[in-house]
């Protein structure tokens, strides 16, 4: 298998990310200004917010210090590609259980779930590989650490 262009993997990881965090704050601000700001930290923690704005704000720095040739923009986004499945991995496997707990379930509402995870879940988990392996090939290193 041949590793992913380095300039691509750091725009991907450098637009990708500004889009999440872009996208994360509209939403922030659009509960906020409804109210419903207060009432989703009531139920839910503020801590999952951070922590998944921090994980994207990992994934926006590695990939702009793959852009400008940082030797720690390796295992920055080699962390981000990590989490980013493991995060893809929980999610996915918490939409059965979510659906399992609804009344009423049915075998279509079973195969749709399945399929909307695989469909979203594969390419993600695919092209995380794709990249971890490209950042752990001798030319990333080279071209990165010197």
């Amino acid at each position: 298998m041949e590793p992913l262009s380095l300039r691509f993997v750091g725009w991907f990881f450098t637009l990708v990310p500004a889009a999440a965090l872009v996208l994360g704050g509209m939403i922030l601000t659009m509960l906020f200004r409804s109210g419903g700001l207060a009432r989703r930290y009531a139920e839910e923690s503020l801590l999952n917010d951070l922590t998944l704005m921090a994980v994207w704000f990992a994934g926006l720095a590695g990939g702009v210090g793959v852009l400008q040739g940082k030797s720690w923009s390796l295992w920055v986004l080699e962390f981000f590609c990590w989490v980013l499945c493991a995060l893809v991995l929980l999610s996915g496997g918490y939409r059965p259980v979510a659906l399992h707990r609804t009344a009423g379930e049915t075998p279509g509402k079973w195969v749709a779930a399945i399929a909307g995870v695989t469909l979203v879940a594969l390419p993600i988990l695919a092209f995380c590989g794709a990249t971890i392996y490209t950042l752990r090939s001798e030319g990333a290193r080279q071209a990165l650490t010197g």
